[in-house]
């Protein structure tokens, strides 16, 4: 399924809002320092915490950062996404770009000088946008891959039939087509059918993973960690993930950290490489992204595995 070996990705939606600017440098010196290597952000990041309305924080403290770090955009590789930004401050979803081929082509170019780069290494369709022919969105992004603007383009929060139509209609066009997935997932699941409260949020499903693995894409998850409702008391699991399977997998969960000598956190992130799935883990101290590069040592066996599936 993935090209290349499973990594941890450092999900920057809080930086330059909730996360102050000294603390966000000192995260990614900490990152790259332990061999870490993609950066996950986008244009809307993060509107409804950043007293403007609009995105734009995120990109702006990556790209303060790789101009006080000569050499690092040598080693890092910057994902990105446009769909969601809002137009006008504090209108959303009203007002969000949507993926017309001005709108992809405009949040890019913006995206582009927040950052201070000439490209990005992944360019992400936040979410689906059916108000605009998926042809035309597809053209869009094969034209920033033929010019440069990007290396590569995926969908995050889409169906899998969309996504294979829009490589369908890539291969029709002849432009680069989404080789890359991004989705909800975590080792825990909310009950099957249950609504989620957070708007847009898309989880993984048996199809998304066989529609990766038949096709060779990559597949990254958000929410990996679950706003930290494994290790603190104080983030409990939403209500969806109240049912008897959650209480025996987290049983499993605390049995194997412990023969391990893991946290619960690293057992889940280990959990998702050996799925072949890139976890993507948001921090607020340098502390937290250390310990999540530790999963990459964790040694998950298949016995852990089968051990995970039966108490599900």
């Amino acid at each position: 399924m993935n090209i290349t070996h499973p990594q941890i990705v450092l999900g920057t939606m809080d930086f330059g809002t909730r996360v102050s600017p000294g603390q966000a440098f000192a995260i990614l010196d900490s990152f790259v320092a332990g061999g870490g290597v993609w950066l996950d952000t986008a244009n809307c990041y993060s509107f409804w915490a950043d007293p403007s309305g609009v995105g734009g924080a995120s990109e702006r403290l990556i790209g303060a950062w790789l101009r006080a770090r000569p050499g690092a955009r040598d080693v890092v590789r910057i994902a990105t996404k446009v769909r969601q930004n809002p137009l006008v401050p504090h209108s959303w979803p009203d007002s969000a770009e949507g993926l017309s081929a001005r709108a992809v082509h405009a949040g890019v170019e913006a995206s582009l000088d927040r950052l201070g780069v000439d490209h990005v290494d992944m360019l992400w369709a936040h979410a689906e946008d059916r108000a605009v022919p998926l042809e035309e969105t597809v053209g869009a992004f094969g034209e920033l891959v033929a010019k440069g603007a990007a290396l590569r383009v995926g969908a995050a929060n889409h169906a899998a039939w969309r996504v294979e139509r829009a490589r369908s209609l890539a291969r029709e066009q002849g432009v680069e087509p989404w080789t890359a997935l991004q989705l909800r997932h975590s080792l825990v699941q909310p009950r099957p059918l249950t609504p989620l409260p957070e708007a847009g949020h898309r989880m993984l499903t048996a199809e998304d993973m066989d529609l990766a693995r038949s096709e060779g894409l990559t597949v990254w998850s958000y929410s990996a960690l679950l706003w930290g409702a494994y290790v603190r008391a104080d983030k409990p699991l939403p209500q969806a993930y109240g049912h008897p399977g959650t209480t025996r997998v987290l049983s499993v969960l605390d049995d194997i950290a412990g023969e391990l000598s893991a946290t619960r956190n690293q057992v889940v992130l280990a959990w998702l490489m050996r799925q072949g799935i890139d976890p993507i883990v948001g921090a607020s101290r340098v502390e937290q992204i250390e310990q999540a590069l530790a999963a990459r040592d964790v040694p998950l066996g298949d016995e852990h595995l089968a051990r995970f599936a039966e108490a599900r």
